[in-house]
């Protein structure tokens, strides 16, 4: 099997020639649509994803049905919710969708286990995503317990990297752990202060 997506994560390059070989063998390519669960909050997962396309979100979800996003998972990137689930055979503590058309490659857990045991390399960086993601929810609390929600809702739109950002109030509420409605006023008042213009699925900066 060709590997060469694989270039894109960072153990790909430091990995040893039998981890690479028994990848080769072990991996299986997977295709997933967009606006599809991969798992659930709950299940137990028995594969682990290597994203090389796409987009995934990672979210919890209340018994009322809010939704609170976690992170996104991008090309290269590993989810510790997925491998934690997979390697220690627990029920994940968030649900993931796919925001995109997503492929990759998935691996059993029993071989994920396997190479990890097995390759220095491999290990290396399943503890460097655990150190990573960690400190990516210590920021998210942090906002949550520190920030006020406009200067959220702002900051969450300068990081989409661009002037016009097509989005909808219910997708900054899921993002953002609030609800569409208080979301919709704290857009009213950021468009009254002369900070954002507000278009039906478009919310352009000033």
């Amino acid at each position: 099997m060709n590997l060469e997506n694989l270039e894109i994560f960072p153990f790909y390059k430091e990995l040893e020639p039998p981890a690479l070989e028994f990848l080769r063998t072990h991996l299986k390519p997977i295709h997933v649509p967009k606006d599809t669960i991969l798992f659930f909050q709950g299940d137990i997962c028995d594969s682990i994803l290597f994203l090389t396309s796409g987009e995934i979100r990672l979210f919890i979800h209340s018994n009322n049905a809010d939704e609170m996003t976690l992170y996104h998972l991008n090309p290269g990137e590993q989810c510790i919710v997925n491998t934690a689930s997979t390697l220690s055979q627990t029920e994940a503590i968030a649900s993931a969708v796919s925001l995109s058309d997503v492929e990759g490659y998935i691996i059993d857990m029993y071989s994920v286990k396997e190479l990890a045991h097995n390759s220095d390399a491999y290990q290396s960086f399943l503890f460097s995503i655990y150190t990573l993601r960690i400190g990516d929810l210590a920021k998210l609390i942090n906002d949550i317990k520190f920030k006020n929600l406009d200067q959220r809702v702002m900051e969450w739109l300068e990081n989409k990297g661009t002037a016009e950002i097509q989005t909808t109030h219910e997708s900054i509420a899921s993002d953002l752990g609030s609800s569409r409605e208080v979301i919709s006023k704290v857009l009213k008042t950021l468009e009254n202060d002369d900070r954002v213009e507000l278009s039906r699925g478009l919310i352009k900066l000033k």
